[in-house]
């Protein structure tokens, strides 16, 4: 066994700068380096490889099966929801459908700013809620590019508007993880990130519209973003607290949906906002290329969106709400737990299994790190996308055949997203076993009666080396416990904020932004998504962190009794 070394060179703060180097390696080579974000993934994994033997003294056959171990979990679930969801979009694509549905969305609003309401938040939330890991951003990001948004616009704003819903996605699956990685009630977990997700769910719409067209052109709908807002902060909190952390986006984003569907048949802005790219300056405006192939509209079009039949729209949207069903299912634990018994094989890697030891303070006491990869294709949303697009398929008159060609043509699309996907989570597997990302934490857990704001920070920093929530939970989620009793701070509290100020960091983790440059078909731009969405990501983490600060030390944001 291997215990793992969280100050390998004999000083925190070198130790701490050389921890760090995959991750600014990785964001630089994409961001500033234009590279290819699938070469920069292999070229940061064979560094986080080199420090990890070399540095952190890691036996090489571990980190070698911890690297293949998060190959196979970028692969599947997260490669195989992005396979699936641009099959079923290149199916609405081919066959006309996915004009209608655009034409539709379009009719019930030519504004670009109520579109991005609808589609990217509340719409993106559903998504988040019943599938998560990717999902969300896969779908609103191609319907957004059909809608004929820029591909900056569609990559970026979607990426910005999956946040606030991301701590309770997959039908709570990060709070209720959080809840046994440290032990604490879920219920009570998901309480406080009710009382503290809200008022984000209330920001994030005016910030998302102002990321897009400036504070004028936010300004011009404010009634429009309150009510998108409130709909979804008001049904966040009471279910979260009142019920538990299981329903609480599926609900939020209906009720989201409705009362912005509803408000729009009574209120219109009185300047329409026809213009599909960034008001910001971040892009060459009309200059920017958009793949005419995914069915963009341009300005004029919207401005004489041509009116098609009720039975037209229904099977235009029918894909659609069969993957919306479909996906629902398929997060239910009632369904995984019918299902995976048929067949759900565990594969032990034995070189890793048990092998890795975490020890305090990281830990309570010195814990082994189970290495097994649950092969659960039966329940992967993947497979229920997959099954909702076969479905689809064979209602727009596919045929066999050419659902078999048409999903060869997807994986020819999706290849190099699919292998920088897999590099990127045997990169941030890597970290976790090798303690790379420990002594990053640990570097957090040293600041004092500041704590309360790196705590959030801490949790941004797990989503954005993971990618997701839920890994965050379980990479951070004692420390936070341990280094809140240690001072004197609610757990509760701590454990919670490692949640929320997750959230924020999902937009800039590299698979998210590969998710959305495969989804808008913009491959090789992985590095302009990254530097437009990085500072918005940096300022709303901040801002979480100010908030944990203020409940931490005054009562009265902490004094709201859990039901």
């Amino acid at each position: 066994m291997w215990s793992q070394v969280y100050n390998p060179l004999g000083s925190a703060v070198l130790s701490t700068i050389v921890a760090a180097l995959p991750v600014i390696c990785l964001l630089g080579l994409i961001a500033f380096a234009r590279m290819q974000a699938h070469f920069a993934a292999l070229i940061a994994l064979a560094l986080t490889l080199f420090i990890a033997i070399v540095v952190f003294s890691m036996p090489s056959g571990m980190a070698f099966e911890a690297a293949g171990l998060g190959a196979l979990t970028g692969l599947f679930p997260i490669g195989w929801i992005i396979l699936n969801v641009i099959f079923l979009y290149r199916l609405t694509v081919e066959n006309g459908s996915f004009k209608i549905l655009q034409d539709s969305i379009a009719g019930i609003t030519a504004d670009r700013r109520l579109q991005l309401l609808l589609v990217a938040f509340a719409f993106g939330a559903f998504f988040e809620g019943a599938a998560g890991f990717g999902t969300p951003v896969a779908v609103t990001g191609a319907i957004l590019i059909g809608l004929g948004f820029s591909p900056l616009a569609a990559s970026g704003l979607s990426l910005i508007a999956n946040t606030a819903p991301v701590a309770y996605g997959a039908l709570g699956t990060p709070i209720v993880t959080l809840g046994a990685v440290t032990g604490l009630d879920p219920i009570a977990l998901g309480a406080m990130v009710g009382r503290q997700l809200p008022f984000f769910s209330l920001i994030v719409p005016f910030w998302l519209i102002w990321a897009f067209a400036g504070w004028r052109g936010m300004l011009q709908i404010w009634p429009a973003v309150l009510v998108c807002g409130v709909a979804f902060a008001v049904p966040q909190f009471l279910v979260s607290n009142y019920h538990g952390p299981w329903l609480v986006d599926v609900v939020a984003s209906l009720v989201s949906m409705a009362c912005l569907f509803g408000f729009l048949k009574i209120w219109h802005p009185s300047v329409i906002w026809t213009s599909p790219a960034l008001r910001s300056g971040v892009e060459a405006g009309a200059t920017v290329p958009r793949p005419v192939s995914l069915g963009a509209a341009s300005a004029a079009e919207l401005s004489g969106t041509p009116r098609h039949s009720s039975s037209d729209v229904i099977k235009a949207w029918m894909p659609w709400i069969i993957l919306c069903a479909v996906v629902f299912v398929w997060g239910t634990q009632t369904f995984k737990d019918i299902v995976n018994p048929l067949y759900f094989p565990k594969w032990t890697l034995e070189g890793l299994h048990n092998m890795v030891q975490k020890v305090p303070p990281v830990v309570p006491k010195p814990t082994p790190e189970g290495a097994v990869f649950g092969f659960n294709i039966l329940t992967m949303t993947g497979t229920g996308i997959l099954l909702a697009a076969l479905i689809s398929g064979f209602v727009m008159k596919y045929s066999p055949l050419r659902l078999i060609q048409a999903y060869g043509e997807t994986l020819w699309v999706v290849r190099y997203s699919l292998i920088t996907i897999a590099a990127m989570l045997a990169l941030g597997t890597l970290t976790r076993y090798s303690g790379v990302d420990a002594t990053l934490g640990l570097a957090f857990a040293q600041t004092g009666w500041l704590y309360p704001f790196f705590a959030a920070l801490l949790g941004w920093l797990g989503v954005a080396l993971t990618g997701s929530d839920t890994a965050s939970n379980v990479l951070f989620g004692n420390l936070q416990k341990i280094t809140a009793g240690q001072l004197g701070l609610s757990e509760i509290l701590m454990c919670a904020s490692n949640s929320t100020g997750g959230v924020m960091g999902k937009m800039i983790d590299a698979q998210s932004i590969v998710v959305a440059s495969t989804a808008t078909n913009w491959f090789g731009h992985e590095g302009d998504i990254l530097r437009f969405v990085f500072w918005h990501s940096i300022a709303l983490a901040s801002l979480v962190g100010v908030l944990v600060m203020l409940q931490a030390y005054v009562h009265p944001f902490t004094a709201m009794v859990v039901h």
